[in-house]
């Protein structure tokens, strides 16, 4: 299994992203992401082994990092909420993605691995939220109005920004009998409530 990503995308021309749209990665990351993907058909192709893609939309959860943005606004409201912090910064409130549970995507990458035969499959939500609605939805979470603690900094703004992702995951609800089962709303929620017990756990 290679674990890909809807950075592969990038620059898209065509919405939704599926397993045909072509790829303009805007980043080493993504670009990376592509070559990795182009070894794996390589190798199932050419060797006849089990090998397959995901092309993994943004999947989230409280083990996120804390250098993703949707990590960095759910510490940043569990830190305000309990008075360590007055405000997070953040760059491009505008980007939009395709943000769903990483629980919804791991059983998605394991019933790839069970198909007789490998395939690449897009996993989605096909619903896209932006950053901003992200940090309301969050801040909404403990009472507070996202608009009294949110500043922007564009020094944060990426400098080849992939301003807009959504993706379409038929070809896995129709193959796999697969789709998202948690809500943006409760991922939301998962992650600061999470963030909550951790701040007062870890002080910081």
């Amino acid at each position: 299994y290679f674990a890909g990503s809807s950075e592969m995308f990038g620059k898209v021309k065509t919405v939704p992203q599926n397993e045909k749209t072509p790829f303009y990665p805007r980043s080493a990351y993504g670009i990376s992401k592509v070559t990795g993907h182009d070894l794996t058909r390589n190798y199932r192709e050419a060797y006849n082994l089990f090998c397959c893609t995901g092309i993994l939309f943004n999947h989230e959860s409280p083990r996120r990092g804390f250098e993703f943005v949707t990590r960095k606004i759910s510490h940043g409201v569990a830190t305000i909420k309990l008075g360590l912090q007055r405000k997070i910064e953040l760059g491009n409130l505008d980007a939009k993605r395709d943000w769903g549970h990483a629980k919804d995507y791991v059983e998605a990458m394991w019933l790839m691995l069970q198909r007789k035969k490998p395939d690449d499959f897009v996993i989605a939500t096909g619903k896209q939220h932006s950053v901003r609605e992200f940090a309301k939805l969050a801040f909404s979470v403990v009472g507070l109005n996202y608009k009294d603690y949110i500043v922007t900094d564009k020094i944060l703004f990426r400098p080849a920004e992939v301003h807009s992702l959504l993706g379409s995951y038929s070809k896995a609800k129709k193959l796999l009998k697969w789709k998202p089962k948690i809500s943006f709303k409760n991922l939301v929620k998962d992650m600061v409530e999470s963030d909550i017990e951790f701040v007062k756990k870890s002080g910081y």
